[in-house]
């Protein structure tokens, strides 16, 4: 495989130099900016939204596992739809512009082609979730005066590994469906469906599904679930999911 370093060069110039490089990291670092204060104030502003004459409900204060599960809820939500949205478009977009026929005609194979942009661009994701933790570790840390680093931390890692499992899907799409938009509407259902699942516990204890509810019981620190099995099945998804996307592409007619 001597294009796979040539093709991974390739994928991550095009994340630099193209709107991947801002947007992404822009939403993360707004959320770990954000998080640990508005974590801080949040009790202080329901109090604050009291009607008059009626007593106020007294909340605890916030805590650090407040701002450790605003940070996984956002990476649970707005974050994993951001890198759907963006990734739709990941094999067909190039495939319909003619830049993969192109490629291909410089004796790389498409096995290569497919998986250098898994790996590429999990790596990005990585990197960008590594960094947002990073932040929001320290801002915990600021603002609180105390920040474990363990349930964030972990939590952060089973998100990763969920946005991952996210992202290879959604290349399968993307070589399935020629319509950015339709391969991001199928990877919004899903994750849909992922939800769904989740809420029944055979699900949520032995399968991907249960990542997101599993990352925030880490954050929280009262998590007693086993990690093995969501963990090693999500790997094996995501790889299968890459070798689906394999062999559908090594089928599919492209166009100069």
């Amino acid at each position: 495989m001597t294009a796979f370093p040539a093709l991974a060069r390739k994928e991550a110039q095009e994340i630099v130099h193209t709107w991947r490089i801002w947007v992404l990291p822009s939403i993360v670092l707004v959320f770990a900016v954000a998080g640990p204060p508005l974590a801080k104030v949040t009790p202080e502003l329901l109090a604050s939204l009291t009607p008059p004459g009626q007593q106020s409900v007294a909340l605890p204060p916030a805590t650090f596992a407040d701002a450790y599960g605003q940070w996984v809820k956002n990476l649970s939500q707005l974050v994993l739809f951001a890198i759907i949205i963006m990734y739709g478009g990941l094999v067909s977009t190039e495939v319909r512009e003619g830049t993969a026929a192109f490629i291909l005609t410089k004796a790389v194979k498409r096995s290569t082609f497919v998986t250098a942009k898994a790996a590429v661009h999990a790596a990005f994701i990585a990197a960008t979730f590594g960094a947002g933790t990073l932040i929001t570790w320290i801002a915990t840390a600021l603002v609180f005066g105390s920040a474990p680093a363990g349930p964030l931390w972990g939590a952060a890692a089973m998100m990763c590994l969920f946005a991952i499992l996210l992202l290879a899907f959604i290349e399968l799409f993307s070589v399935l469906i020629p319509a950015p938009a339709g391969a991001a509407g199928a990877g919004l259902g899903l994750y849909a469906l992922l939800a769904v699942a989740a809420a029944w516990e055979p699900m949520a204890k032995f399968s991907p599904a249960g990542i997101p509810g599993l990352a925030a019981n880490i954050a929280s620190g009262q998590s007693h679930q086993a990690l093995a099995w969501p963990t090693v099945m999500s790997l094996a998804a995501a790889g299968l999911a890459v070798a689906v996307a394999v062999a559908a592409f090594q089928r599919k007619e492209l166009q100069p």
